[in-house]
């Protein structure tokens, strides 16, 4: 596994995430426009994305050996803070929460692929894994992964460990089977699926505490075997 020791050392452990970074988050969300902003970027910089970064760094290592496939590079794997204006009507500049995802090393592909994902902002904490968008194509090779090997679909989704951690699959449904497949299939309810990713949603002071990065590692860790069957299905 190719490790980058410089950026580690960049980052002290995690130690949890500020009040005031939770604070800043709930200002920008009465103050949603470029001239607040950049005039209290540096507040961002340090109490909201730096935490996040030395979560990122002191994740890594909890999920090495587990995962050695995936990424947890605390600059790469930050989403930017910058919103996607052009086809919404809400024109906020700037998304009003800090988050994260955790995908394969070199992955160059176009469309989105399985992975792991991070979310907090005031309120909620979100930690799971998964596919939330996938393509046509993704959506028709993981229904006919589920169809033709129902139980190796099954031994993951019924597995004690999986269930007590996350109940169930998350995502939106089709009101009738998918075009191909009988409305009495004996998996209709997982063919109907059209999105597949699970989560975990905890209150934010969650992630006030160092232990937090503990958590998160757990929660991916339990959702580790279903993220390899998307990426095998899809």
């Amino acid at each position: 596994m190719k490790k980058h020791p410089l950026e580690e050392m960049m980052y002290p452990p995690f130690s949890g995430f500020p009040r005031e970074g939770m604070a800043f988050l709930q200002r920008l969300k009465k103050n949603n426009n470029r001239p607040w902003f950049q005039k209290h970027k540096e507040e961002y910089e340090e109490l909201v994305r730096f935490p996040m970064e030395c979560l990122i760094a002191s994740l890594g290592p909890l999920m090495a050996e587990a995962a050695p496939e995936f990424e947890f590079q605390p600059r790469r794997s930050i989403f930017r803070i910058y919103r996607d204006v052009r086809f919404s009507k809400n024109k906020a500049p700037y998304k009003t929460n800090i988050a994260a995802s955790f995908e394969v090393r070199g992955n160059k592909s176009r469309t989105e692929r399985p992975g792991f994902y991070l979310g907090i902002e005031p309120g909620e904490i979100f930690i799971g894994g998964g596919v939330y968008m996938p393509a046509g194509d993704q959506l028709k090779g993981i229904r006919q992964e589920i169809a033709e090997h129902p139980e190796d679909f099954l031994q993951i989704i019924e597995d004690p460990a999986f269930k007590k951690m996350f109940k169930e699959i998350m995502g939106e449904r089709l009101q009738k089977a998918p075009q191909g497949y009988p409305k009495d299939h004996p998996m209709i309810e997982h063919l109907r699926l059209k999105q597949f990713f699970v989560g975990r949603i905890m209150k934010d002071t969650a992630c006030l505490q160092p232990r937090f990065v503990a958590t998160v590692a757990q929660v991916l860790r339990t959702a580790l075997p279903f993220v390899r069957w998307l990426q095998r299905a899809a």
